[in-house]
């Protein structure tokens, strides 16, 4: 299942049969899809405000019923492709089209999410760490129940544009250095992890 959005262009660079869902429905799909042929690996490849807001529903619920899906969410914190407004996943004092003097809420963090509402697998990478996210997406494929692998990911077109966030590059950078894996992480005073983000499996049960 590919989503609508910024994730939409990643079904030209597979080679495998992709279903294009409405809008926020690609879990819904996967769903029925995965119950009429229990013996296919479904993967849902969607971006953060297709998953979280018009699909957000669709989201708990699968993980709740930990329906063998595998999700790749891809997260770059805007709608990137509709006009640069604020997803569920922009961070809090973050500029968007629709909040120019800083966004006043607080983000989703996917991960928690679904770990609440029961994924059995849920992991996380940059599109930095190329090795670490490989090695999770296989992980997660190979996993028999929900799987989420939430995937943060550059747009500086939008997001880094409104946030000066510098070009794709530079994005990568910051990617790189607020990133921090889960098994430095316990080592790590929470001064230290004020404003980083964990990568790595996170959550397998």
């Amino acid at each position: 299942m590919n989503g609508i959005g910024c994730s939409g262009r990643t079904a030209a660079y597979l080679d495998f049969d992709v279903l294009k869902g409405t809008h926020g429905r690609a879990i819904a799909f996967a769903t029925g899809i995965k119950l009429f042929r229990p013996e296919l690996t479904v993967i849902v490849m969607a971006g953060d405000g297709d998953t979280l807001a018009i699909g957000g529903n669709h989201f708990i619920h699968a993980a709740r019923r930990n329906v063998d899906i595998k999700v790749i969410l891809f997260n770059n914190f805007i709608y990137g492709m509709t006009g640069g407004q604020v997803s569920p996943t922009t961070p809090a004092g973050a500029k968007a089209s629709t909040a120019p003097e800083g966004y006043n809420e607080r983000a989703f963090d996917a991960c928690k999410l679904a770990e609440a509402a029961g994924a059995s697998y849920v992991a996380r990478a940059t599109s930095y760490h190329v090795q670490l996210l490989t090695k999770i997406t296989c992980d997660a494929i190979l996993h028999k129940g929900f799987a989420l692998v939430e995937v943060i990911t550059q747009c500086p077109e939008q997001y880094g544009r409104w946030n000066k966030s510098g070009d794709a590059y530079d994005m990568l950078v910051w990617e790189k250095d607020n990133a921090v894996r889960i098994e430095q992480s316990a080592n790590m005073l929470p001064e230290e992890l004020a404003d980083k983000f964990l990568i790595g499996e996170l959550v397998k049960r």
